[in-house]
C-alpha cells in the first residue's frame, strides 16, 4: 500500500485531447476498421459511471464526475482514459467478446462510427434532476443516439443504417445515481414521494428510452440491475465504526430490482421482437464482497484507492480537494478500485457472467445469445 500526497490539479490529464487521440490510435478509427454490417452486431451503450468510457472528459463538469487522472487507468494503456476504474469496464469486455473494437464515447472529438457508440456518463441518472447540469442524463443520451442515427443514414444510406439499428445490442445501466442522489443528506425527494413511487419514476424513464429505441428499430437490450451500492466502501464509511451497509439505500435498490423484470416482461408483451437480458449485479457483487477469496480477490470491503474508513472517502487521485489518499499495490486483489467502482478484474468477471451466464444470473437471454442474429 502506498500513501499518496498530491494535488488533483497537478495530475489531471492536461493534454486530454492528446491522451484521447492516443486511445483512438490504440483502438482504431473507422479508416482502420471499415464497418460492414455483416461483420458483427453494433453495440450502443447508455448509462452511468460503470459504463462511462470517458464521456465526462468532454463536458463542462467538475472533477467529482471525472476520472481522467492518475491512478485511474493505471492498468490500461498506462494513462487515464476517463474510465472509473484502473482498467477496462464491462462494455469493453462485451465489445471484445462480440468481435468489436473498443467503443469510443460519442462525445469524443475524434469519434467515428466503428461498430458502436458509448453515451454513458458518470453520475448520469434516469431522471433529469439527478446531478443536473453536471452530467449527461439518460434522456439526453437518447437525443445523442438520434443524432448518431442520422449520421449513420448519411454515411451508409437508409437501408444499411436501418440494419445497424435493428441488429445492434443496446446496453443500459441506469438508476444507481438516482437512488444515491435521493438518499443524500440534503435530498427532500421522499417528503413528496414514497419509495415505490420514486422507483416507478426511475424505471418509467428507462422504459421510455427503451420504447423510443424500439420505435426506431432496436430490439435487443442488455440491462444491469442495481448493484449493492449500499455496501460499497463509500456508504460503509458513512456508517462510521460499524461499517454497516446503508440499509435504506439497499432497500430502494431491491425495490428496483424486483420492479425491473416486471416492467421488461410487460414490454416483451407489448413490443414486437423485443428481447432482453438482465444481469443480477446485486447478488454477483454481494457474493464477491462477502466471499472475496472464492472469486480470486483478497479484499471485499475496502477499496484499493481512497482514504478514511474502508478507503471510502472519494479522494482517489485527489478528488474533492483531498491532498492525501492511499493506493494499493495490486488493484486485482480488491473487489473495489475506488470508493464505489470495481477494478478491471471484477469488471471482467461481471462481463463474462453477462455474456454467457445461466438464466439464474443473466436472463432470460444472455448477451452471447442476443448477439447472435437468429
Amino acid at each position: 500500500m502506498m500513501k499518496m500526497s498530491i494535488s488533483l490539479s497537478s495530475h489531471i490529464c492536461l493534454f486530454t485531447l492528446l491522451c484521447s487521440s492516443l486511445l483512438v490510435i490504440a483502438v482504431g478509427t473507422d479508416a482502420q476498421f471499415s464497418w460492414h454490417g455483416s461483420r458483427a452486431n453494433a453495440l450502443f451503450i447508455f448509462g452511468d459511471s460503470i459504463f462511462d468510457a470517458g464521456t465526462n472528459d468532454f463536458i463542462n463538469t467538475t472533477t467529482d464526475f471525472q476520472a481522467n487522472f492518475f491512478p485511474y487507468g493505471k492498468s490500461f494503456l498506462s494513462y487515464p482514459t476517463g474510465r472509473f476504474s484502473n482498467g477496462r469496464l464491462i462494455p469493453d469486455f462485451i465489445a471484445e467478446f462480440a468481435g468489436l473494437p473498443l467503443i469510443l464515447p460519442y462525445l469524443h472529438p475524434e469519434f467515428r462510427f466503428n461498430g458502436g457508440a458509448n453515451f454513458a456518463s458518470g453520475g448520469g441518472g434516469a431522471l433529469v434532476e439527478t446531478y443536473e447540469g453536471l452530467v449527461v442524463n439518460l434522456k439526453t443520451q437518447m437525443t445523442q443516439f438520434k443524432k448518431l442515427e442520422k449520421q449513420l443514414k448519411r454515411e451508409f444510406g437508409d437501408e444499411e443504417a436501418r440494419k445497424i439499428v435493428l441488429e445492434a445490442v443496446y446496453l443500459i445501466s441506469s438508476g444507481g445515481n438516482d437512488y444515491l442522489f435521493s438518499t443524500s443528506a440534503n435530498s427532500v425527494v421522499f417528503q413528496s414521494h414514497s419509495h415505490e413511487e420514486y422507483v416507478g419514476m426511475v424505471i418509467g424513464n428507462v422504459t421510455t428510452v427503451v420504447k423510443d429505441i424500439h420505435s426506431r428499430g432496436g430490439q435487443k437490450f442488455g440491462f444491469v440491475n442495481m448493484g449493492p451500492l449500499g455496501c460499497v466502501p463509500h456508504t460503509r464509511a458513512l456508517a462510521g465504526s460499524s461499517g454497516a451497509c446503508f440499509g435504506e439505500l439497499n432497500e430502494l435498490l431491491k425495490l428496483h430490482n424486483r420492479a425491473l423484470p416486471k416492467a421488461l416482461e410487460k414490454l416483451a408483451d407489448e413490443l414486437d421482437g423485443f428481447k432482453y437480458s438482465i444481469f443480477d449485479h446485486f447478488n454477483a457483487g454481494m457474493q464477491r464482497i462477502n466471499n472475496p477469496s472464492k472469486f480470486g480477490f483478497k479484499e471485499g470491503k475496502q477499496a484499493c484507492c481512497g482514504s478514511g474508513p474502508y478507503r471510502g472517502r472519494s479522494s482517489c487521485g485527489g478528488k474533492n480537494g483531498e491532498t492525501e489518499y492511499e493506493l494499493c499495490a495490486d488493484p486485482s486483489e480488491y473487489v473495489f478500485f475506488d470508493s464505489g467502482h470495481p477494478p478491471e478484474r471484477a469488471n471482467q468477471q461481471y462481463a463474462e457472467l453477462m455474456w454467457r451466464g445461466s438464466a439464474r444470473v443473466t436472463g432470460p437471454y444472455n448477451l452471447e445469445k442476443l448477439f447472435k442474429r437468429t
